[in-house]
């Protein structure tokens, strides 16, 4: 498959370090060293698929194709208001298209986990367009009473639409099951007959694991894939990482080797919107003009599961 057009939307509320200060003990000489994060956007009178269509709007237009041309429709997504419809019969209901459409949930590597399902339905000749959408808000998922991760997150809707070609050069898939290092529970409707122990648990951390399992696994990841691929990370044009933290993504630059200006950012304004990270990074970056043709991507992302993943793309 290749790219054909992304779009992106975040929401207007915009939280900065120091309006963390007024109910919580913490500041930005506090944060900003430790994430790299300024400040984020947040939900407040927007709802999560309103901004996740606007989002699919403007990637579809961006490639050029009408709404009808769709043939499949993946929405990854972690937690929103709805258990039931998927969000992506809620976001297609707004745009008013019928094609298939699925959920999936694995947390900030899923827009690399959509392509990889995205290039197999191409593989197999069942799909000529397919529209990907990653719509967070992982700011309804953390205490905002605990300093160590209400700091961290941002929401926001990323998409691309994806057509046939040639242009995706490789995607590896990892998995490090380990539930405890990140995670929040919730509690289920009750019923007469239930016993066991239930409680509400807000997003849960284990920051120093965390960090080790992003930025070893991205690492290799990226060594593995690049090789697969016969490519040097010289080869690179740029390097498009979740951004989680700061320290994350230059643990990653100096692992691979890379120079900094392949590590394009917008942590520092935006946090880390789990799956909605990479493709609000990608529809920023070309929007600027980064990007040229032929230019060699590579995106990797890691999160909750423990879940990671890489992938090649020609621009």
């Amino acid at each position: 498959m290749k790219l054909l057009g992304t779009g992106s939307v975040i929401p207007s509320r915009v939280v900065t370090n120091d309006d963390f200060s007024r109910f919580l003990d913490t500041s930005d000489e506090w944060i900003y060293p430790r994430t790299g994060i300024k400040s984020r956007h947040v939900i407040s009178s927007e709802k999560l698929e309103d901004i996740a269509a606007q989002a699919a709007e403007r990637a579809i237009a961006d490639a050029g194709i009408a709404k009808e041309d769709l043939d499949f429709f993946i929405c990854s997504n972690v937690v929103n208001e709805y258990l039931t419809p998927g969000l992506s019969c809620i976001i297609a209901a707004k745009l008013g298209i019928s094609c298939p459409c699925i959920d999936i949930n694995c947390a900030c590597p899923g827009f690399i986990y959509a392509m990889d399902i995205a290039e197999t339905y191409f593989s197999a000749r069942k799909v000529r367009n397919v529209l990907i959408v990653c719509a967070e808000e992982p700011s309804r998922m953390t205490s905002w009473e605990d300093r160590s991760t209400c700091i961290l997150f941002g929401d926001g809707a990323g998409a691309a639409v994806f057509g046939e070609g040639d242009k995706v050069k490789g995607i590896k898939l990892n998995a490090e099951p380990s539930v405890d290092k990140l995670f929040q529970y919730r509690r289920l409707m009750p019923t007469p007959y239930i016993t066991k122990e239930e409680s509400d648990i807000p997003l849960q951390m284990n920051g120093r694991e965390v960090f080790k399992f992003a930025v070893t696994t991205s690492v290799r990841d990226i060594s593995a894939l690049l090789e697969k691929a016969g490519l040097r990370v010289e080869d690179v044009d740029y390097f498009m990482i979740h951004q989680a933290n700061m320290r994350i993504i230059e643990g990653i630059r100096k692992g691979l080797g890379a120079p900094e200006d392949k590590f394009p950012t917008n942590i520092r304004d935006h946090g880390n919107s789990s799956s909605a990270s990479c493709p609000i990074l990608l529809d920023e970056c070309h929007r600027k003009g980064l990007f040229k043709k032929g230019d060699i991507l590579v995106f990797s992302a890691f999160g909750a599961g423990l879940l990671s993943a890489a992938a090649i793309m020609e621009w």
